[in-house]
């Protein structure tokens, strides 16, 4: 199903719900109201927590995890079966990951190009790039606290990221299951945003004049560019509309990272205020009892996990977010959902289903934590972000956007709300939260 499919929908949507009124919709996205589940997870979940890390695939990043389809090797471009290799989660390279470079990888769907993707080095580096730099697996004992809960709770090995494509429009599909730049468009933005030449590196409706993001038509066209400031409606529009509370805490409100900054309404709105810098705020909100319905947690440079800029505190982080919930008053009706935003150029070996010429992209991991999560459970249903949003909104009882989470499944097979909720056992981990309450280092918010 291609978005333009859509267009009505969302004709009907601009007439009825004008861009002015965005703020005060109720009921106007579309689509169902919600799934056969809805009932069992409206009376079990009140809170939804988005943890959203970068740049890995479950071949990169879970090698050898009990019961899940990851592979020991994968083709190369020149048909040879190439075994992957240990690396540090910490690396001083990284791997291209536009939209050139899924397709290169992609290969018409036999997986075989992902020696075809750019290595990239930082200047002076010596040794760099390694042998076989793509054909790689974090070494497991570095991110122990994602198997812990990879194998405690659900798992799930064939979820996809929705785009084509690297993070700044990753993270606007997070919010609102598209990139387009207006309701109806047959547009994806597909890339990151060029900035001007010696401008401040801001993305979204506060950058600087001139900078573009490039577009993708249905045909995989990418001539087209423009300013990268959109205007439709998102999850939090639907949020604000039902009288439910969120907020988005990141690092800084200027990054490709920081999905509301290139949505109108909200960069420029009210809704601003609910953008919660920086992101370690969210661990003195849940002490102080104070977490929203809905929650999204950006990760810094240092704790992301994307290659050439993490420090190796990625599984600390999402442990020391995890340890907070599970601690507190919120852990008995809390869904805990922690996704990857997109492959980062490394190797995977499930081929994604195509639907148009930008949906979808290449497996990412996706961990569910919930005391009402399957227990050492392997999902193999297929999931998207258009899942997260879908998942949310039968959890609130929302309409449909009519974007990636109309076609997404709810996520419901990660769930069992017949069993006994399960007690939380705190992760161990290398730095606890006060380690990163207390770290004055300015956070790194790469490009990519």
């Amino acid at each position: 199903m291609h978005r333009t499919n859509l267009k009505g929908f969302w004709e009907g949507f601009a007439a009825v719900c004008s861009i002015g009124l965005l703020l005060t919709i109720h009921g106007c996205g579309g689509g169902s109201t919600s799934t056969p589940s809805g009932p069992q997870i409206q009376s079990h979940i009140k809170h939804v927590v988005v943890i959203f890390q970068e740049n890995r695939t479950p071949d990169n990043l879970f090698h050898g995890l009990p019961g899940a389809d990851i592979a020991n090797s994968v083709l190369d471009s020149s048909g040879n079966m190439v075994t992957l290799e240990p690396v540090s989660l910490v690396t001083d390279y990284d791997l291209r990951h536009g939209h050139a470079d899924f397709v290169a990888m992609y290969d018409g769907g036999k997986m075989d190009g992902a020696d075809e993707v750019a290595v990239g080095c930082p200047e002076g580096a010596t040794d760099c790039p390694p042998r076989n730099p793509h054909f790689r697996y974090v070494n497991p004992q570095e991110v122990q606290p994602y198997f812990q809960m990879a194998e405690q709770y659900t798992f799930a090995d064939r979820m996809f990221q929705t785009n084509q494509g690297p993070s700044y429009p990753a993270h606007q599909f997070l919010i609102s299951g598209t990139s387009a730049p207006s309701p109806g468009s047959d547009l994806f933005a597909a890339e990151n945003p060029d900035y001007p030449k010696d401008s401040v590196k801001i993305a979204g409706c506060a950058g600087p004049p001139g900078e573009t993001v490039v577009m993708i038509d249905p045909t995989g066209d990418e001539s087209t560019h423009q300013f990268p400031c959109f205007e439709h409606a998102t999850l939090p529009d639907l949020l604000d509309s039902h009288g439910i509370s969120w907020r988005y805490y990141t690092p800084g409100a200027g990054s490709i990272w920081t999905g509301p900054n290139s949505i109108q309404h909200l960069r420029f709105g009210p809704d601003w205020q609910k953008v919660i810098i920086p992101q370690t705020t969210v661990l003195t909100d849940i002490a102080n009892g104070q977490l929203a319905q809905v929650t999204w947690v950006i990760p810094s440079g240092q704790s992301s996990d994307h290659a050439g800029v993490n420090d190796g505190s990625g599984p600390s982080w999402v442990a020391s977010v995890v340890n907070a919930i599970g601690n507190s008053q919120y852990w008995s009706d809390t869904a805990i959902l922690i996704a990857w935003d997109d492959w980062g150029g490394w190797p995977d070996h499930v081929a994604p289903q195509i639907l148009n010429s930008y949906e979808y992209g290449f497996r990412v991991p996706l961990i569910v934590v919930s005391p009402y999560a399957k227990r050492g459970y392997v999902s193999r249903v297929t999931h998207d972000f258009g899942s997260l949003l879908k998942f949310t909104e039968a959890t609130f009882n929302l309409p449909s956007l009519g974007y990636a989470d109309s076609l997404a499944d709810d996520l419901s097979d990660c769930f069992d709300f017949t069993q006994s909720p399960t007690p939380f056992q705190p992760f161990a981990a290398k730095f606890d939260a006060n380690h990163f309450l207390n770290d004055r280092r300015v956070a790194l918010d790469p490009d990519d």
